[in-house]
């Protein structure tokens, strides 16, 4: 445990295919269907979208044409039917994708009496649901703006790029973290400043940009590829000890390609089929 006289240390965690295998803002598609809030089109269009995500990730230009998809999607949404919604269907389409390593990496930083910290670019009615489940002690995601209880389509806070960092240097000034001895994970290289912003960052299931930058800067890569539900884990994966053994940047990914392939060609699928019937048959 860390000395209580010591600044205080937080392990800051990207969390989509960095916590979990999938994108969280698209993982409820199916869920607001059925709760009546977008319709086939939009299902379609997101199941697309999570395919590309799963084979490249997003570079920013994507990243940013998906924000503004999402914005103007859930424009005039009731939030507290979001949130129900979120809270139904959590742990049947969260818990499942949940990397295996990822939650004991959680475990053993919380061990060490580190705090851990959510830092994510989705939406907070998902993100912090899902960092409370995973035991995290902070969120820091993107709010829209809400107006008698709905979603005006606009956005108030976005949690993304250098916005990350800033947030990680706001909470390090309230909390008292030294950001020397604090640790950062994430998969994407538009995170790039968040991880500067630590001592110890770590690129995990890297994409292009961000591996060749790791490689570069010497910064570990991890590869996690387990995902499985939390109740049917060990209490504590046993893991190698930090150093550079378990955390070689040189070390080769490994892609989880059963459930990467699964996931992929099911989404590839289904956009096929919409495709296929859109051509005999109007949108919903």
């Amino acid at each position: 445990m860390e000395n209580p006289s010591l600044p205080r240390t937080a392990a800051f965690f990207d969390l989509d295919k960095t916590v979990i295998a999938k994108s969280s803002a698209l993982a409820f598609s199916k869920s607001f269907y059925q709760g009546g809030l977008i319709n086939r089109r939009a299902v379609l269009r997101t199941a697309y979208a999570q395919f590309v995500y799963l084979l490249g990730g997003a570079d920013h230009d994507q990243t940013e044409r998906m924000r503004e998809y999402l914005s103007a999607l859930c424009r005039g949404w009731n939030v507290q039917q979001v949130r129900e919604i979120v809270a139904e269907t959590l742990h049947d389409l969260i818990d499942p994708i949940i990397y295996d390593e990822a939650a004991s990496l959680i475990e053993r930083h919380h061990t060490a009496g580190h705090d851990v910290v959510i830092v994510s670019t989705s939406g907070a009615e998902v993100v912090e649901p899902i960092s409370r489940l995973l035991g995290a002690d902070r969120a820091v995601a993107t709010r829209m703006v809400v107006e008698d209880g709905c979603y005006t389509g606009e956005v108030e806070y976005y949690a993304y790029g250098p916005a990350k960092a800033e947030a990680i240097a706001r909470l390090a000034e309230s909390e008292g973290y030294d950001l020397t001895r604090c640790y950062a994970y994430s998969d994407s290289i538009t995170d790039i400043p968040m991880l500067e912003a630590v001592g110890h960052p770590h690129a995990v299931n890297p994409d292009r940009g961000l591996r060749r930058e790791a490689v570069a800067r010497g910064w570990p890569v991890l590869s996690f590829d387990r995902p499985v539900r939390l109740k049917q884990r060990a209490p504590s994966l046993s893991l190698p000890a930090w150093g550079p053994a378990w955390t070689s940047p040189s070390r080769p990914l490994v892609v989880g390609a059963v459930a990467v392939t699964a996931a992929a060609a099911a989404a590839g699928l289904v956009w096929y089929a919409g495709r296929r019937r859109a051509a005999v048959c109007p949108p919903a």
